[in-house]
């Protein structure tokens, strides 16, 4: 399956309708992924091991900053994106403006939605949209405790103090 990049939800639904119509589970997950590192590998070959195709939700630069702060992101969407496009186990993504991917799951309705076991599930955006159609909701429990923030920080302590 070719790699896909989209920011228009009315190109991709297209897309998604087809798969789920020959019988493809679709597996979601979202992030920021502003520095990959390690962990980000290694949670994304996880997830997609719940289903056929796995796509990530990808928070825009618009979305992060609101989150993040004006200095993130690091890296930009375009450049976020083309990295996790590549990722073996990436078959697409498709960014999202708002705090939350909430609307683009509750347009996708994966089959399944994944998040990192730092969740419960009562917190986890959207698992009321897929638990009502069915789905299941995992958690991935994380080997690799290397985060974007303290990549960041290393950096900073090493080239930034004295």
């Amino acid at each position: 399956m070719d790699k896909y990049i989209f920011d228009d939800w009315n190109e991709f639904s297209g897309i998604i309708e087809k798969l789920k119509r020959n019988g493809k589970k679709i597996v979601f997950t979202n992030g920021c992924f502003d520095i990959l590192h390690a962990g980000h590998v290694d949670y994304l070959n996880k997830a997609k091991q719940f289903g056929d195709v796995l796509v990530v939700g990808l928070n825009s630069d618009v979305s992060v900053r609101s989150i993040k702060g004006e200095k993130r992101p690091i890296v930009n969407q375009t450049e976020r994106a083309f990295i996790l496009s590549n990722l073996k186990c990436v078959d697409f993504v498709v960014f999202f403006n708002e705090d939350t991917p909430y609307n683009i799951i509750s347009e996708i309705i994966p089959g399944v939605l994944v998040k990192g076991a730092d969740w419960s599930v009562d917190k986890i955006i959207g698992s009321d949209v897929v638990l009502k159609n069915g789905g299941e909701i995992k958690t991935i429990e994380f080997v690799n405790f290397q985060s974007t923030s303290n990549i960041i920080k290393s950096v900073l302590d090493r080239y930034c103090s004295g």
